[in-house]
């Protein structure tokens, strides 16, 4: 299965989009080429600012900023917008519901930096913050419509964001709407619920799965809060065998918490697979090494479903798809990380 790759879906879109928004300002932290806003700064020089490496005090400054009228984009690696500034995310940011968009690149096990730039809770965390709304963005379609949905909303927004070389899995004209799931095939026996990443890797073994006579029924979030979309609700109260979770982060507060909490609420009997990192951290290494090692593959998938249905599928892991390998240095991507 093999998909359009487009490179640095949000370099140019970005542009485009806030040239008639005098409002939009962007705000970054060390990492201007590596998020991709090097030429917006070159374009809208007296709408961007550099803070430094001092994550606290950017989202202090983009607070005030919103508070005057701005609508601050903030453009980091995800991990930097949560952990070190916390006090300053939730005091002030979320607290007085602020227009302050949070675009974190990198998310999950996305970069070989090991666990000082892995953002593998950040859902966990985001998602008990009051009055914030997430995002997480899954192709390079998503990758530049996420704009319009991040803009309408009134408070802050946290986005996990894709950069480099992107697979475009969704049409262009088929782009992101808030908490609307998309529905990637229809089936009775298994849920599958998936989001960012984790749907292009789903993708490759759904054809075999469904080839062994198992139905499923996919669908791909990209509204992670709310998490109250009815077509979610349906597809994981009325699954046969089971549901299964596909995300890039621990399995602990993410979708596979999400899913879980819904199922819960709504009555829901069926057995749950959540596919996710364990309890444990991650390390430096390739995005496809610590995917297989961490067990977020379509391997591990087909072993959910195998658990679920009760029987073997005898799927070779080589007939899987080829998996796309994601390069750390290329030409799309200036900075290793």
């Amino acid at each position: 299965m093999s998909y359009e790759i487009v490179a640095r879906p949000h370099q140019q879109n970005f542009i485009d989009w806030s040239a008639d928004k005098p409002e939009v300002v962007v705000l970054t932290a060390d990492l201007t080429n590596s998020c991709e806003v090097g030429k917006w700064r070159d374009t809208y020089p007296s709408r961007y600012f550099s803070m430094g490496m001092a994550e606290q005090n950017m989202l202090g400054v983009a607070a005030g900023m919103a508070r005057e009228g701005f609508e601050p984009w903030l453009h980091t690696f995800a991990v930097f917008l949560y952990r070190r500034p916390l006090d300053q995310l939730q005091m002030s940011i979320a607290y007085p519901a602020l227009k302050v968009r949070l675009v974190g690149f990198l998310p999950g096990i996305m970069t070989p930096g090991g666990v000082t730039h892995q953002a593998i809770e950040d859902l966990a965390i985001m998602r008990s913050i009051p009055n914030m709304t997430i995002l997480e963005v899954g192709d390079a379609t998503e990758a530049e419509s996420m704009l319009d949905v991040a803009h309408a909303i009134d408070g802050p927004v946290y986005i996990r964001q894709l950069r480099g070389e992107v697979s475009r899995i969704f049409p262009k004209d088929e782009p992101m709407e808030f908490n609307k799931a998309r529905v990637l095939s229809q089936g009775e026996d298994i849920t599958l619920i998936t989001s960012g990443i984790m749907t292009e890797e789903a993708l490759r073994a759904i054809p075999l799965i469904q080839e062994r006579g198992v139905s499923v029924q996919h669908l791909h979030v990209s509204t992670i809060k709310p998490f109250d979309d009815p077509q979610v609700i349906k597809a994981v109260t009325t699954a046969k065998k089971g549901v299964v979770t596909m995300e890039n982060h621990t399995v602990v507060g993410g979708v596979g918490s999400a899913v879980a909490e819904l199922m819960a609420e709504h009555g829901s009997t069926a057995p749950l697979r959540r596919i996710g990192v364990r309890d444990t951290y991650a390390h430096g290494a390739s995005q496809k090494y610590l995917m297989a090692e961490l067990g977020l593959n379509a391997d591990a998938l087909v072993s959910a479903v195998e658990e679920l249905v009760g029987k073997s599928l005898e799927i070779d892991p080589d007939a899987l798809a080829a998996a796309r390998v994601v390069d750390v240095h290329s030409s799309a991507k200036a900075e290793a990380l």
